[in-house]
């Protein structure tokens, strides 16, 4: 699986090149799944409008409204309750997954609780995250975005690449988010990590890391 890890969404040039890049067929030809999970366990993003916002394509963050060949909704809060035959094929099958923010600790256990973690070293579907999205990829978030509290405690997520990630780096509307408070959080996280702001992404295929950036980034090493 390829990643493609931002932080507000596919929102400039470079960061659809990017994706464009991945792809081996164009956006036209692509079909996508949505996955808005992580949005219900943030106060500030869902439920409500804003998820609808995410899912339609209305959001200010550039993702399902890229002109995919048809995008489909995976909630994975619902999959738990039906046959997995019934979803399985169908991830297998798509192209793009696109992964909205939210809690990265929320959708990390959905993702086990439905399923979908088993799968995704395994899909062929280039996944596109956004925020805590991109976040869960990781092996853990750090205390600093600890926001809901995981049945089993701590702030471990997938691990699927070796790296945190400390998005909307700053940001207007989150003031705190600094590069001094990046580089705290990464003392914390005592291993590889990036601050990322929305204009940044991070490109992994095949254990290759590339940054790819109109903006402004760090990389922080041990």
């Amino acid at each position: 699986m390829k990643l493609l890890l931002t932080s507000a969404g596919v929102n400039n040039q470079s960061i659809h090149d990017a994706l464009v890049g991945m792809l081996d067929k164009p956006i036209a030809d692509s079909n996508a799944l949505c996955i808005p999970t992580a949005m219900y366990g943030h106060p500030w993003v869902g439920p409500g409008v804003k998820t609808w916002e995410f899912i339609s394509g209305k959001s200010e963050n550039p993702m399902v409204d890229l002109g995919w060949k048809s995008v489909g909704v995976l909630e994975l809060t619902a999959l738990p309750s039906i046959c997995r035959d019934h979803w399985e094929p169908l991830v297998r099958e798509t192209d793009v997954l696109l992964v909205s923010g939210g809690d990265a600790l929320f959708l990390h256990h959905w993702m086990w609780q439905s399923g979908l973690a088993e799968l995704l070293p395994s899909l062929k579907a280039v996944y596109v995250g956004m925020s805590a999205g991109s976040m869960v990829m990781a092996p853990k978030i750090g205390e600093y975005f600890v926001g809901w509290t995981s049945p089993t405690g701590g702030d471990e997520t997938l691990g699927l690449v070796d790296f945190a990630i400390f998005p909307h780096l700053d940001h207007v509307m989150l003031p705190d988010n600094t590069m001094a408070a990046a580089e705290s959080w990464a003392a914390e996280i005592q291993g590889p990590a990036y601050a990322i702001d929305d204009q940044t992404a991070i490109k992994v295929i095949d254990g290759a890391v590339e940054v790819v950036s109109e903006g402004n980034w760090r990389h922080f090493t041990l």
